[in-house]
């Protein structure tokens, strides 16, 4: 609703958070320590996948649709959605939809269909980030919360207990991409993305997520009480169907104010699979939406139309699978 806060979302989260741990009484050294070291591993990984990036983009882009009408347009589409999901977790979030933009800038699609390629690959970004502590800061985060005990979580701790259903998801979008993109080319005209980005950008960006994931830390020790006393005690039903709000907040930002390790390990899996599937609604939900609908420019009601009735569907199988696998 504030514009301003939007843009300098980083100093605003940081600014609530230490708020919330000064009123909370929980100011200690340990904290402070955790703060500064905890955001280094996904900055640097931002940081080094950037400049990876910006190196081989011309590579990337020069070839697009020789190889699309190689292997074929839905092999295509397929291909692009699965594997970036899959890597995120190595190249982090930002640095897939950055390819995802640079890939869909070259294609020569209709953009409705453009649309849904990209609607579905950050779906499926989105949640193949979440697979370790680099991909996205919302793993950052819940890992980082996670350490204590019970859970002693190391940096496997999501990839252990969350890649069946994580995996499946990235091959469902994959699968639906293949199946709603046309055989052949109806139209010559597509999306077209931004510039590439300078050195300079690719070292703000990097050093945004680092106070980004700071500010989560500082947010997610002061709501800890109110984790404690109520968030805990939420079936895990609840919890899953509550995260549907991750479609207009941001699903980093309410897993600081979430996750804990007085959660049971069915309520953690309800709780970030419900924030990962609602994240990929509506553009504000995840920072692959972000990157990629303002560098596409792609209308939040062009992003709705088709991104809530497929992240409904999928919140619906998957609470079905919560049911029956637990």
């Amino acid at each position: 609703m504030v514009r301003k806060i939007e843009e300098e979302l980083e100093i605003f989260l940081f600014i609530m958070g230490s708020i919330a741990v000064t009123i909370t009484s929980q100011w200690e050294l340990g904290l402070i320590k955790e703060a500064l070291v905890e955001p280094v591993k996904i900055a640097l990984a931002v940081l080094a996948a950037g400049f990876i990036f910006r190196s081989f983009r011309d590579e990337i882009t020069q070839n697009v649709n020789k190889i699309a009408d190689a292997i074929g347009l839905r092999t295509f589409s397929f291909l692009v959605i699965v594997l970036l999901g899959l890597v995120s977790s190595v190249i982090t979030a930002i640095i897939a939809a950055l390819v995802l933009v640079a890939v869909i800038g070259c294609l020569t699609l209709e953009r409705k269909h453009e649309i849904k390629i990209v609607i579905l690959a950050c779906y499926s970004i989105g949640l193949g980030a979440a697979l370790t502590p680099i991909g996205e800061p919302l793993s950052t985060i819940v890992i980082a919360k996670l350490r204590p005990a019970p859970y002693y979580a190391d940096f496997f701790f999501l990839l252990k207990n969350l890649w069946l259903y994580i995996v499946s998801g990235v091959l469902l979008f994959g699968f639906l991409g293949a199946a709603m993109v046309p055989l052949r080319r109806e139209g010559d005209k597509g999306m077209v993305s931004s510039r590439g980005e300078t050195p300079k950008e690719v070292i703000i960006r990097a050093v945004k997520v680092y106070f980004f994931v700071m500010a989560l830390i500082f947010l997610g020790k002061g709501f800890k009480p109110i984790i404690d006393v109520y968030i805990s005690r939420i079936p895990y039903q609840g919890l899953y169907w509550l995260n549907s709000v991750s479609a207009i907040l941001d699903n980093a930002t309410l897993a600081a104010a979430e996750i804990g390790p007085n959660m049971g390990l069915l309520q953690l899996k309800a709780a970030i699979i419900g924030l990962l599937i609602a994240g990929g609604m509506l553009i504000p939900g995840n920072i692959p939406n972000i990157i990629s609908a303002g560098k596409l420019k792609i209308k939040s009601s062009e992003w709705a139309r088709f991104g809530v009735p497929v992240g409904l569907i999928v919140m619906a199988v998957y609470f079905f699978l919560l049911v029956i696998l637990h």
